[in-house]
């Protein structure tokens, strides 16, 4: 499910996900094989960049949906659980001294446009789409709302996280959730742009410390926010809404308040 690889550069660790039959779908597997490999390399001092990516057409399709709809006849604390495993996937690379790049190569949807979004940059091929789609079926974009709320402000995400609709690379990098799109042919070529850029320009020590600086804007406050979204995160899955709306996604049925809406028309 995990590829790691320093094909780049010697300084360069690439982390594939590699569940393309599921469009790099998160779950608990997979969530797991990504935190140990961003932790593992973070730790190791001869890593200066990790890059992120996936195998096949997708970035990540998000939240393995089979797994969701089995957890939301799960006890809340099976789903707090869960949830708290993806939180500490996205504070592996938040809390990360060494720069995580997301290589976007397809879609990055709901936990995986989170995932792209909570890496230090993003370069996406100019065909790939982004979107927090949650509220599309029921659930709520509850730990990747931490993050990008310490970096936009509320207004700036409001629509993309209300109408849970899809963005293109450009309108994803326009309000700043993407640094660089280039057409797909291009996209290893831009990766091993920017990973030669940082690491042969930059102090790692002094990158891990600007990152540590970064970070304390928000001390004392980050940690009781993420505690509060996973347990949100957990509490959705729960709810009547994100049953039926898992249930009609896995099913290609209309959801529930599509059906409520054209019976009053």
């Amino acid at each position: 499910m995990i590829q790691v690889s320093r094909d780049i550069h010697p300084s360069v660790v690439t982390i594939l996900m590699e569940r393309p039959e599921k469009r790099n779908a998160l779950d608990q597997a997979l969530v797991a094989g990504l935190t140990d490999a961003i932790l593992q390399a973070d730790a190791d001092d001869s890593v200066r960049l990790i890059v992120l990516t996936g195998s096949g057409k997708a970035f990540s399709a998000g939240a393995d949906l089979a797994a969701l709809q089995r957890l939301a006849s799960a006890t809340l604390e099976d789903n707090l659980s869960d949830s708290r495993a993806l939180a500490a996937l996205f504070e592996a690379i938040y809390q990360a001294g060494t720069p995580v790049l997301a290589r976007v190569n397809g879609h990055a949807i709901a936990g995986g446009c989170g995932l792209a979004a909570v890496c230090d940059f993003v370069v996406a091929a100019d065909n790939a789409k982004f979107g927090f789609t949650e509220v599309r079926i029921g659930f709520v974009p509850a730990i990747i709302s931490v993050y990008l709320l310490e970096r936009f402000p509320e207004y700036a995400i409001r629509r993309a996280f209300l109408a849970g609709g899809l963005m293109s690379a450009e309108e994803a990098r326009a309000i700043g959730l993407v640094s660089r799109v280039v057409p797909g042919a291009e996209l290893d070529s831009a990766v091993a742009e920017i990973a030669q850029d940082l690491v042969r320009n930059t102090s790692g020590d002094a990158v891990a410390a600007t990152k540590a600086l970064l970070r304390t804007r928000f001390a004392g406050t980050h940690a009781a926010r993420l505690d509060e979204a996973v347990r949100l995160n957990a509490e959705a899955r729960g709810t009547g809404e994100c049953r039926a709306g898992v249930a009609a996604f896995l099913e290609k049925r209309p959801f529930p308040w599509q059906q409520t809406w054209d019976s009053a028309e």
